[in-house]
């Protein structure tokens, strides 16, 4: 009784989504060549709120060294969506990691992703309101925040704003309550807005270029010691206080680090690409092309701004709330200051407006399946918008950009980003080595019966792979066709490396703590961990792979995902542990919900 039971409750975790059968006229026409998609990247990644998170990057974090930081989010937000393409490539509908996810690996895994997909659209729209709140402000000399810190100061831990920013929340219900209006985002005022936000740009890297000294660069312990009296130390780095070493990396390599998690969060949104390929001219190349020249362009932008910044201004005088008009200032170039400002608010305000549009399809969806709560369906009956999903993330946004400081935001869309692409990644590895999966509803449940040269050879080889040797079976497969128990071992295998690779990244982190010293206690076991590492690596490189034509595949498979998995899980390890607390608190919540409704009212599992 008990293993039915357990068996049962098994199957509704791994039960899975078969698509519906749609009509050759509901295809999407592929009209997006390679322009187009850069197009829709650009318009999607390139974020406005560098203007203001490239200054506390650089002021508490990486200090000049931003840019590196930049560079190394930019190579593995890269590998990334490449995993995206490929996972995209494996269903073949329009849609997003949920519906691939429900499709390709079963419900449990796709309440995950979905749950932490939620969750950086939710901070990112947040983050923009902050941002926001801070520009306006700062146009008006500063009065918002002075009167809300005397008003409504928080004497709350660190991970809370100084102050309760009612200005940050009142944008977000104003925009909420113009999509309820039926105000919907206008494709004009979109291109005007990144038109604007580019401009703003390209100003930004030419005045730095020319107002610029690189001895900002250069600085040393006489320079600090003019400006250090008065300082505090927010991210307790050590060294001269807030200041660091100096030089161009001042806050070392672990400094480099900390701002490429942070800094991970300005090429969110590379998914959007990857969901392109039924409607891409020559998916195999626009669609991985699009995503490296996307990310490419997004790098030039944030990483001139940062170029810019702190070259006009010594990084430890940058003012964290209004880096570039400050330091437009501070290179006494007044006028162009309130066009930065201006520029800067338009382009962020039709941002917003954009994010609260996007935060309520993929609950709704999830609600739809019975994944979340069915209120979360209720739409307006006359103008079709979804009300109560709307309502929902929009008070949840506004909360969070009430109590929260923009940077603690900031990290917990990296958080949730990195989490949801190393699923991806995880996802993509194992797809490739499993067998022929049925994801249509009219066609044969019995698919890997089905699969061609597989029908005899499959049945004979059974019962002697049950019988060899484990290890021969490993080393050694039997087939050179994916097999039901070949799947398995790579499954197990891609989760053991997950292991021991959150274990690595933690001895990683605590050794890099130390400047990598020769003497370190943690040589052996981050050596002993590498060579496992190599070892169940090579094991699943010897597995079968699935021989089925897609349009884009991951090259140089399992290590490139595994890659992807490695890095985004110690960038993860480089958050605060407040962030941290906060994620963890936002899963336990999720798994509450799933286990106490999702699992029970899922369609998935409730179809006779």
């Amino acid at each position: 009784m008990l293993r039915q039971f357990v068996r049962q409750f098994g199957q509704k975790l791994m039960c899975k989504r078969l698509l519906e059968p749609i009509d050759e006229s509901e295809r999407p026409v592929a009209h997006l060549n390679l322009l187009n998609l850069v197009i829709v990247g650009v318009g999607r990644m390139l974020i406005a709120g560098v203007y203001i998170l490239a200054g506390a990057v650089a002021k508490y974090i990486a200090g000049p060294a931003t840019i590196i930081s930049f560079l190394v989010a930019a190579m593995f937000s890269m590998l990334s969506g490449l995993c995206y393409a490929e996972f995209g490539a494996w269903v073949p509908r329009f849609g997003s990691a949920y519906l691939y996810s429900y499709v390709t690996m079963g419900q449990l895994y796709v309440f995950v992703i979905g749950w932490n997909s939620i969750l950086p659209l939710v901070t990112g729209t947040a983050v923009l309101a902050r941002v926001s709140s801070y520009v306006f402000d700062s146009l008006i000399g500063n009065h918002i925040s002075q009167a809300l810190q005397e008003t409504f100061s928080l004497h709350l831990p660190y991970s809370l704003a100084t102050y309760a920013d009612f200005f940050a929340l009142g944008l977000v219900l104003l925009m909420t309550g113009l999509l309820l209006l039926g105000v919907r985002e206008s494709i004009l005022v979109t291109k005007i807005s990144i038109g604007i936000n580019i401009l703003v740009l390209i100003f930004i890297i030419i005045t730095g270029f020319i107002k610029g000294d690189l001895h900002n660069w250069r600085l040393t312990e006489q320079d600090y010691n003019l400006n250090i009296s008065g300082t505090r130390d927010i991210y307790g780095l050590g060294g001269l206080g807030p200041l660091g070493s100096g030089g161009f990396a001042p806050f070392g390599f672990e400094g480099i680090l900390q701002g490429t998690a942070t800094c991970f969060y300005y090429f969110f949104g590379v998914d959007v690409l990857a969901t392109k390929g039924g409607e891409a001219i020559n998916p195999h190349r626009s669609i991985p092309w699009s995503i490296v020249i996307t990310i490419f362009i997004c790098f030039l932008a944030y990483s001139g701004v940062s170029v810019a910044l702190t070259l006009m201004v010594p990084y430890y005088q940058i003012q964290p709330h209004n880096p570039l008009p400050q330091a437009i200032l501070h290179s006494l170039w007044l006028p162009a200051r309130y066009f930065v400002i201006i520029g800067t608010l338009c382009a962020l305000i039709s941002r917003l407006h954009s994010a609260v549009s996007r935060m309520p399809p993929l609950s709704y969806t999830m609600a739809e399946d019975g994944l979340l709560f069915r209120v979360l369906t209720q739409t307006h009956v006359r103008t079709g918008i979804r009300v109560v999903a709307m309502m929902s993330a929009a008070n949840l946004t506004g909360l969070m950009a009430l109590l929260f400081k923009y940077t603690d935001l900031v990290d917990l869309v990296s958080v949730g980003t990195l989490f949801v692409y190393s699923l991806v990644a995880f996802s993509v590895l194992v797809l490739r080595y499993q067998p022929d999966q049925n994801l249509n509803k009219n066609e044969n449940t019995q698919g890997e019966i089905e699969m061609p040269g597989l029908d005899g050879h499959l049945l004979d080889s059974e019962p002697e792979a049950r019988n060899s040797n484990i290890l021969k079976s490993l080393w050694f497969p039997i087939s050179t066709i994916p097999t039901r128990k070949s799947g398995q071992i790579v499954y197990g295998c891609a989760s053991l490396l997950v292991l021991l690779m959150i274990i690595l990244s933690v001895i990683l982190v605590q050794w890099s703590s130390q400047e990598f010293s020769g003497d370190s206690g943690y040589t052996p076991g981050a050596v002993l961990l590498l060579l496992l590492i190599i070892g169940v690596m090579v094991i699943i490189w010897r597995q079968p792979q699935n021989p089925i034509p897609l349009y884009f595949k991951v090259p140089a498979l399992p290590v490139l995902p595994l890659v992807s998995i490695f890095m985004n899980l110690y960038l993860m390890m480089q958050i605060t542990s407040g962030t941290w607390i906060i994620f963890g608190i936002w899963n336990v919540i999720g798994f509450l919900i799933y286990f106490g409704y999702g699992i029970r009212h899922s369609l998935e599992n409730n179809e006779p």
